[in-house]
Order: C-alpha cells, then structure tokens, then sequence
C-alpha cells in the first residue's frame, strides 16, 4: 500500500433499514472494516433521506421494504436532491421488481444481505470511484434481463378493467391459463412473494376471492376468448 492509500479518508455511510436487529448488525461489521465510518443509522426512507441532508454521507446502504418511505423513494429523492451522496441497496430481494425499480430510481449498487462484510466495502469503495457495485447474483440476473425480450403487458383492445395494472392484469392472464403462483413467478421472473401480492392487488380490486372467480372474471371481461369450436 502507497503512502496516499493509506491516508484516504474512510467512506462515511448512513445505514438505512427497518428491523433494529439487523441495522445494529450491519453498523456492528462496518465498524468492524477497514475504509467505512458509519456516520448515522434510519429506520426508514424519511429519516435516511432527512440524515442525508444533515451528514452528507458519501454512500448510503439503503433497505428496499420500510415503512413511511420506501427504499426506492428514498433513493429517488437522495439522489434528485443529493447528487453528492451514492445509494447502495442492501436488501433481502433481488427479484426485478425490486431490483430495477431500485436502479431507475438512481442506486448506483445492490446487494444482497447475505454479502459478507469485504462484498459490502468493494461496493462502497466502487460506486465512489464511479463504478456499479453489484453482487454477482445481480449481475447475472442483469445479464440475464438484457438477454431475454422485454415482457410487455397483455394486448387488450381496452384499458384493464377495475383499475388493475398492466403487471395485475398479466398474473391474471396466467391465473386464466391454468398456471401456479410457482410457475408465475418463474415464467415472470420474480418472486413468489411478489406474485402473490399481485394476486391479493387483483382481488382486492376486483372483489374476487379464489382462482375460479378469477378465471370467470377474466372471460367475463373479454381479456381471454373461449377456445373455437
């Protein structure tokens, strides 16, 4: 190591996350490395975005699922009013509708929380020299993305009834068509969970309550015909 690497400056971090247990975990190991001060811990978006503009953090590692503000607002809003400060999302999710939203709105990393403590200091030390830092389970579902056609919403001659959303409406061709939430989510590339809150999102909007409501709601609004013949 030169004499300028030694003498650079830790990268000072906020450590946003909901569950106390695991903030206090993860301040606990980066206090623990080399490179990262921790100069601050949220339990929400407001709060990570309000230490944010009183620290002005370097990098902040940024969980997904938390109530008030979410990661990805949070992210959103740190960015369009913190150029300075980078996002490295550290969550439990890497399925897409976790992971693209996230770098839409602007983090520069993403993690996920089983990433040792030396992955987490690599993407710290990469998003401020300009780089991604991904984990390469991220990478390779980025990559994966980039080589599959874009899925587009079903092609309807009318808007989705009940205000269902483009995605609402696709599950709920898939439901039409026989499928599991299992198989959803593989032919969808996301998670199970995700599916399933898809489904409770349709339903709810829809007053459905099971599969075979949902099947006959579906033909009754003309988003799937009967089978000539």
């Amino acid at each position: 190591m030169t004499e300028t690497e030694g003498a650079k400056k830790p990268a000072r971090v906020v450590v946003a996350d909901d569950q106390t247990v695991v903030r206090e975990g993860i301040v606990m190991l980066l206090g623990l490395l080399p490179g990262v001060e921790v100069v601050g811990a949220a339990g929400d978006g407001e709060e990570a975005v309000r230490l944010v503009a009183e620290l002005a953090p370097d990098v902040v590692l940024m969980d997904l699922r938390m109530p008030r503000c979410d990661g990805v607002e949070a992210t959103r809003r740190i960015r369009a009013q913190y150029p300075g400060t980078q996002v490295v999302v550290l969550t439990t999710f890497a399925d897409d509708e976790s992971l693209f939203p996230a770098l839409r709105a602007g983090a520069r990393g993403y993690l996920t929380k089983d990433a040792g403590g030396d992955e987490i200091v690599r993407a710290v030390e990469s998003v401020l020299s300009g780089d991604a830092g991904l984990s390469p389970s991220v990478q390779r579902r980025l990559l994966e993305r980039l080589s599959q056609p874009e899925p587009g919403p079903p092609v309807t001659a009318e808007a989705p009834p009940d205000g269902l959303t483009a995605r609402e409406t696709e599950v709920l061709l898939l439901i039409a068509e026989g499928l599991s939430n299992q198989e959803i989510a593989r032919k969808l590339h996301v998670s199970t969970a995700t599916v399933k809150t898809h489904i409770n999102n349709l339903f709810s909007k829809t007053g459905l309550k099971d599969r075979a409501q949902a099947v006959r709601y579906a033909y009754s609004k003309g988003l799937v015909r009967p089978p000539a013949g």
